[in-house]
């Protein structure tokens, strides 16, 4: 008895400390959050902006109240929004009292088409007088696409650049759902609508082999040509240097190629930028990182209130995602509305990341543009991705633009059904009965393959949604379903092959887009809305903690890699009329 109440007093003391400790914790994250609402940071002149690319880039940046306050949350990536990036390097170029860009960005995370709108930033930011260095330890080639804008690269003797040119690779589940006994049922319509491939095939398809050679060579020759312009070196001779052997080539040939200009340490660079900055050997060099760099005032070119609006809606995820992240149709379309009634705003850019989703979600946020185009001006600006779906919610806007890297098209659609009868009835030993009052009462199911009459259904259903596709797309396109039909069929394009054959209007990024929004709208003036409005700091705090909690717990104890474990275990749930790309295209 005695050890009873020892034990018990001890749990309850324990558990009056732990309660204690979470209130501390919530108590220090609220006064960060309200010492950072009112953060106002000066700085001097002759200051360098350092930038960090090292993360996961998204389109938009969400406050991280935690990771502000106790440093890089050891669950997940850190995170960086390129609309934070452009709006500072923009800021940067117009503060008298920033002469330079101190640059680190040897693997950042995202898509060619974000790094070349960083990449355009900066050069702009050169051309208003001032600098960039760029540095790195090692240079993946996503990394060294932005660092060759810069006046200076350098990496140190024993560094690897990583430059062999573009590969894209898959992963296939065929073989583990084969051992698990699930049979994936296909109904598609499009030739190259390769987004089902991965579950029941071993290796990509000719007509998938196709696509994938066409647009990764073209997103590789628009790489080539911006290093090319940056570096004055041919696009043959870049070509010979990426054939030479990539990461495993003695740093000195890329020196002596033109890739770098010149071999040197972090301790060397900093000396260097020294002297630009004219800071005394001995002092340290004045600097303001990125994310301090959001608390710099610089007074506006103009005075006054600013009434007239453009709003930048993101759209970015799948379409009908997870709970954590992800596109809701009906939480965009609500945001489209709002901002369509909104008379303050003159003009909506719809940034568009997506590979598409729910053929039902895409058409319902389609749905919206249309009805916003009546009224005022819709320009899409697309980021990595904007097909299938993504092309969907795209396609009637009054100006489509688009980076000459980005991945659009896949105009298709697809149907994917399990069957786990084997899995359930041979491995598991669980049968199903039961009964139903009509021919389709208990269609569709998991628990048995679908019979001739039922296939034909679902069937009918994907062509005449493919049907609804082409002809949104001929509309928003000024063409005819044949010739969408022509170059649909699911097929994948690069935003430059696709300007060629009329999917898009314009090559540039979200700067061109918003620039075209304020034409089309006859604005002189305007300040920028965001939308869909931003979670409160708590709010936005507690769902990266249950997102990074999840992908630390699964990497682990399990193993294996978060991402495609929710690659299979989207099977399950996934909605089965589709309008996406394929589930995985990782191009290095």
């Amino acid at each position: 008895m005695a050890k009873f109440f020892k034990s018990l007093l001890l749990t309850i003391v324990g558990s009056i400390f732990t309660a204690l400790f979470i209130v501390l914790l919530i108590f220090l994250i609220i006064s960060g959050i309200a010492s950072s609402s009112e953060k106002h940071v000066k700085i001097k002149e002759n200051t360098l902006l350092t930038i960090d690319l090292n993360k996961v880039i998204k389109d938009r940046a969400v406050s991280d109240p935690l990771t502000e306050l106790l440093g890089e949350s050891p669950f997940g990536e850190p995170e960086l929004g390129l609309n934070k990036i452009l709006k500072n390097i923009e800021k940067a170029s117009k503060d008298k009292n920033i002469n330079g860009i101190y640059l680190e960005c040897g693997s950042p995370m995202a898509g060619y088409a974000t790094l070349g709108e960083i990449r355009e930033a900066l050069r702009s930011f050169k051309d208003s007088g001032k600098f960039v260095t760029a540095y790195a330890p090692s240079f993946s080639q996503k990394g060294y696409y932005v660092a060759s804008v810069a006046n200076e690269v350098y990496m140190p003797a024993q560094g690897s650049l990583d430059f062999k040119g573009i590969s894209s690779q898959r992963t296939f589940f065929k073989g583990t759902l084969e051992k698990l006994g699930i049979e994936i049922q296909i109904f598609k319509y499009g030739k190259y609508k390769s987004a089902v491939e991965p579950f029941i095939l071993d290796k990509m398809s000719d007509p998938a082999k196709e696509q994938t050679i066409a647009y990764t060579s073209s997103i590789w020759n628009n790489v080539a040509k911006d290093i090319s312009a940056s570096k004055g070196l041919s696009v043959d001779k870049l070509n010979q240097i990426a054939d030479n052997g990539s990461m495993f080539v003695n740093s000195q040939l890329y020196l002596e190629a033109g890739l770098l200009s010149g071999i040197k340490y972090k301790d060397e660079v900093i000396e260097k930028l020294k002297e630009k900055t004219g800071t005394q050997e001995e002092d340290d060099i004045e600097q303001v990182t990125l994310s301090d760099y959001d608390y710099v005032y610089i007074p506006k070119e103009t005075k006054g209130l600013i009434k007239d609006k453009i709003a930048v809606i993101y759209a970015e995820g799948d379409i009908d995602g997870t709970d954590d992240d992800g596109i809701k149709s009906e939480e965009l379309s609500k945001t489209i509305r709002k901002a369509r009634r909104d008379k303050s705003i003159k003009a909506v850019v719809l940034r568009v990341n997506s590979p598409g989703g729910s053929a039902l979600g895409s058409d319902i946020i389609g749905r919206e543009i249309d009805l916003c185009k009546k009224v005022k001006p819709v320009i899409v600006s697309m980021g990595d991705l904007a097909a299938s779906g993504g092309y969907w919610i795209s396609c009637t806007a009054d100006t489509i633009v688009a980076n000459p890297t980005t991945i659009t098209g896949s105009i298709g659609v697809f149907g994917m059904i399990p069957n786990t009868k084997k899995l359930m009835n041979q491995k598991l030993g669980i049968t199903f009965d039961g009964v139903k009052t009509n021919k389709f009462s208990d269609m569709p199911t998991i628990t048995r393959p679908f019979n001739e009459d039922e296939k034909a259904i679902i069937q009918s259903s994907i062509n005449s949604i493919y049907e609804s596709f082409i002809n949104r797309c001929a509309e928003g396109r000024s063409t005819t379903d044949e010739k969408i039909d022509e170059i649909g069929q699911g097929r994948v394009w690069s935003g430059e092959n696709a300007m060629d054959i009329n999917l898009v209007d314009v090559m540039g990024g979200l700067k061109t887009a918003i620039e075209i929004a304020r034409e089309k709208a006859g604005l002189e003036t305007y300040r920028i809305k965001e939308l869909p409005e931003k979670l409160s700091p708590l709010e936005e705090l507690f769902k990266d903690m249950k997102t990074e909690t999840k992908a630390y717990i699964t990497e682990s104890f399990l193993g294996i890699n978060y991402k495609e474990l929710e690659i299979i275990n989207k099977v399950k749930s996934i909605e089965p009329i589709q309008a996406r790309l394929p589930y995985s295209i990782n191009i290095n």
